[in-house]
């Protein structure tokens, strides 16, 4: 009877270690599991911070934007492995329309004449500053998404005479002189990028939005644009 009680109150002492063990063995996981939850939980909810692009890049990325929308609304759509240096001039004597840059002509009295008196009929265009400055941007968008140099339809050469005609038009019309700025150093903050111009010609980092703002006259004016007809 003795023997019989004594080896019951062992096996339930053993039960009960056994329980006990099993609680406390639960318990630490069941600690390990809400800290590694909650860690998980942390670690999801952290954002990643990205650097902000600078004004150029910004103005680079509208311009690749916008001449993708000129592509896609081209009667019949065009292709970007299609786009040729031909194209390139197309969408350069579309952007006129929306030009704010007056360019006399020859008949006009105030051909050559850096500050017209008064006002008159010449048509307004996109000045050759903005126009250089803006396939330069084009250019390099090109390549990096992903297009080839030799290929690149910005860097054609008859793009670069049309600047370069751009630029003696204006120049005489307007009774301006266009000079080529020595390359200088760039600039130390990572805000303001230098603009080189396909014809070599240094110009003013861009500042601000997609249109022509402040003073600054190497913005474009997408604000009017159009679909093709």
């Amino acid at each position: 009877m003795s023997a019989a009680v004594a080896a019951a109150a062992a096996a339930g002492s053993m039960v009960s270690n056994s329980t006990s063990s099993g609680s406390s063995s639960s318990g630490s996981g069941t600690n390990d599991h809400h800290h590694h939850h909650q860690y998980y939980q942390v670690a999801a909810v952290a954002p990643q911070q990205q650097q902000p692009l600078s004004r150029y890049e910004s103005q680079k990325r509208r311009d690749w934007n916008t001449f993708g929308q000129y592509l896609r609304n081209h009667r019949p759509p065009l292709a970007l492995s299609r786009c040729s240096g031909a194209h390139v001039l197309e969408f350069l004597r579309y952007l006129d329309q929306f030009g704010k840059t007056k360019v006399h002509t020859p008949n006009c009295p105030f051909f050559g004449h850096p500050h017209p008196p008064a006002p008159c009929p010449c048509p307004l265009k996109q000045a050759w500053g903005s126009l250089d400055a803006l396939i330069g941007r084009l250019r390099a968008a090109f390549e990096e998404n992903g297009g080839l140099p030799e290929t690149n339809p910005f860097g054609a050469r008859a793009v670069r005479l049309y600047l370069r005609e751009v630029r003696d038009e204006q120049s005489k019309a307007r009774g301006i002189t266009y000079e080529k700025k020595k390359r200088k150093k760039p600039p130390s903050s990572a805000n303001q990028a230098p603009v080189v111009g396909v014809n070599g010609s240094k110009l003013a980092a861009d500042r601000g939005g997609g249109g022509v703002v402040g003073n600054n006259p190497h913005h474009l004016d997408f604000s009017a644009l159009r679909e093709l007809a």
